[in-house]
């Protein structure tokens, strides 16, 4: 009976123990949960004069002996010192927001680049300055002009806005770059694209020879004009030709609204060039990386580096990580064969 005794008081504790840690998982879901409702996510500011500083620092430490460097540090103190004592509050130092925007064919970076706009727009001035790194090779029209119109936001607001392009600034992405008061961009990178482009596969002939029937109905002339199953007729093709030439016309005069100087006849072709090219033709102002550029803003502003970040749940987060891990595999094997074909 006493060992019976002692188990039912150990089961009980057991019991206990397990109906306790149950509560407080369920508290802690209910509360990320309720922090989920209220924020979908958040915005991360970091300033860049603190890494730059940093790295210095840290070269300083590796390079210089401690007279060396102790003689610096006390060089720095006595000239922000002197600097406090002539009363010149950090406030009168311009500032420079700078954005990241990695583009994909979809442009999916604009859901954070919107926030990231409103955000710096509620305190940026004539005074400041929007530097945005700029990668893309282009994508769908409707979600690079939406892209596009976040960035003429700050052109709107009087606030100077310089892209820079370190890789490329293509179709979709060269919409964006435009809009900057100044480009800069690397002597290698790829710019232009000033074109419009659309393809489809058409599998009307092979259902045929397997006599398999497929049937569009649409209530419009123009509701549908190219098929991927259908037969497709001479009227619209041309009538998707036209479409695509309106589009391209509506592009051509977006670049030209913020540089008039291009000559559109000869820069719109759909042809690309590298920076060095592009210079040359105007499509952008300076050959300079964003890390040149940056680097040497840094010494006179104070430069803070904006990030939304929105809230992912558990699925999307392990479907991202997947995806990533898919993607870099891919890369590898595209980059190991790519490396023995060509060499340069």
């Amino acid at each position: 009976m006493e060992f019976f005794a002692e188990y039912a008081g150990f089961l009980a504790r057991i019991v206990t123990l397990v109906v306790a840690i149950l509560v407080v998982l369920v508290a802690i879901a209910a509360l990320r949960g309720r922090n989920r409702r209220t924020a979908s996510g958040h915005l991360d500011v970091r300033k860049l004069n603190d890494f730059y500083k940093d790295l210095r620092e840290r070269l300083e430490h590796s390079v210089l002996d401690k007279a060396h460097v102790k003689a610096a540090r006390k060089a720095e103190a006595k000239a922000a010192k002197k600097a406090k004592k002539a009363k010149q509050p950090a406030e009168q130092r311009s500032r420079v927001f700078v954005l990241d925007f990695d583009g994909d064919i979809k442009a999916s970076a604009t859901d954070h680049l919107r926030h990231e706009v409103t955000a710096l727009l509620t305190m940026a001035t004539e005074k400041d300055e929007v530097v945005v790194r700029l990668e893309s090779g282009g994508g769908m029209v409707h979600s690079y002009g939406l892209a596009s119109s976040q960035l003429a936001r700050i052109r709107d607001a009087g606030v100077p806005l310089t892209v820079c392009v370190d890789k490329v600034a293509a179709s979709g992405g060269y919409m964006m770059a435009c809009i900057g008061e100044k480009i800069l961009a690397a002597p290698f990178s790829i710019i232009g694209s000033i074109g419009v482009v659309a393809q489809l596969p058409n599998v009307h002939r092979l259902l045929k020879k397997h006599d398999i029937d497929f049937e569009v109905l649409t209530a419009g002339e123009y509701k549908r004009t190219l098929t991927v199953f259908g037969e497709n007729t001479e009227k619209g093709r041309q009538k998707f030709q036209e479409d695509l030439e309106t589009t391209h016309e509506l592009f051509k005069g977006f670049v030209g609204r913020y540089r008039p100087k291009l000559d559109m006849a000869e820069i719109a072709t759909g042809e690309v060039w590298l920076g060095m090219a592009a210079l040359e033709k105007q499509l952008v102002d300076e050959l300079r990386t964003s890390d040149e550029y940056l680097a040497e803003r840094a010494k006179d502003a104070d430069l803070f580096h904006l990030h939304y970040a929105a809230r992912k749940s558990l699925q999307e987060r392990v479907g991202l990580a997947t995806a990533t891990a898919v993607d870099r595999v891919l890369l590898n094997w595209w980059s190991r064969l790519s490396q023995q074909r060509f060499w340069q």
